[in-house]
């Protein structure tokens, strides 16, 4: 073989690599710190008891931050049910989307045992943990974290949709979160992310109802991606298309390699973002 095309193959492979290497400490160090700013805003002080305004704010303000860092070297999903949600609507493959839920669930668990440390004894109580609050049924329960991802997922595509969106999407997804904290503290504390739930519950060693933060989210998630990519803004991508991105073969896994050549090629939300 032409020692020219082995060099080139191994500077891609090599290129690759540090793409997805960067791409997954990205979606650690995101979920890590939404997890840690997030949940340690519902910690209960004796001295001043959190508000739901303030826990919409902080998880808004966590949500912005971790986009805005991380959103250019992986699109920062932070998040499984978003990572699914770009699944079905064939904007990254599978490979990738099981590599990102691993270094999410990773993020979410360092950033809890980190919150769990500095925090003092007598308030780390349940740690944040998702529950259902206020007499909700686990159908009730459900229901409601279906809507509250559903609306924070469609929100994303519109965000980072390249065929509308301009500017960085970290405002408007932080938006979206704070307007399912407002509604969502009531019911169950508001997960729309099964990392979030995860990484408390793990520390904690309590999965109550726990089954409950994948089960609503990754369902909402699922709908909102059917009803943007097929619905609201399908894109033209063939069947076989589609399963070359499922497998990896095609260039949107080239995240960070090539980024100017991949803004160009996709046709929806392949920055992929959010919470």
């Amino acid at each position: 073989m032409d020692p020219g095309v082995c060099n080139r193959a191994h500077m891609l492979v090599c290129r690759l690599w540090t793409a997805v290497s960067r791409a997954l400490f990205a979606e650690f160090l995101a979920t890590g710190l939404y997890v840690f700013f997030g949940v340690g805003s519902v910690l209960r002080w004796p001295s001043a008891l959190p508000s739901v305004l303030q826990i919409a704010i902080t998880f808004n303000l966590a949500t912005a931050t971790a986009v805005q860092v991380t959103w250019k070297a992986s699109g920062a999903h932070a998040n499984p049910a978003v990572t699914l949600a770009f699944l079905v609507g064939s904007h990254i493959s599978l490979p990738r989307a099981v590599a990102y839920v691993a270094a999410q669930l990773a993020g979410a668990t360092v950033g809890a045992a980190l919150l769990y440390g500095v925090t003092p004894g007598d308030i780390r109580g349940t740690l944040g943990i998702n529950m259902v609050y206020n007499n909700s049924s686990t159908g009730q329960a459900v229901a409601v974290e279906v809507i509250l991802t559903l609306q924070l997922v469609l929100c994303i595509f519109a965000s980072t949709d390249n065929r509308q969106a301009l500017g960085s999407p970290a405002a408007m997804i932080g938006t979206s979160v704070a307007l399912g904290h407002l509604i969502g503290v009531y019911f169950t504390g508001c997960s729309m992310n099964p990392a979030r739930s995860f990484g408390p519950a793990v520390i904690i060693g309590k999965f109550t109802v726990h089954w409950i933060f994948w089960v609503g989210p990754l369902t909402g998630a699922v709908l909102a991606s059917l009803i943007y990519n097929f619905i609201l803004f399908p894109d033209a991508k063939t069947l076989a298309q589609r399963l070359a991105i499922l497998m990896g073969t095609t260039e949107v896994e080239k995240v960070g390699v090539e980024p100017q050549k991949k803004e160009s090629q996709s046709s929806s939300g392949d920055a992929e973002v959010s919470m």
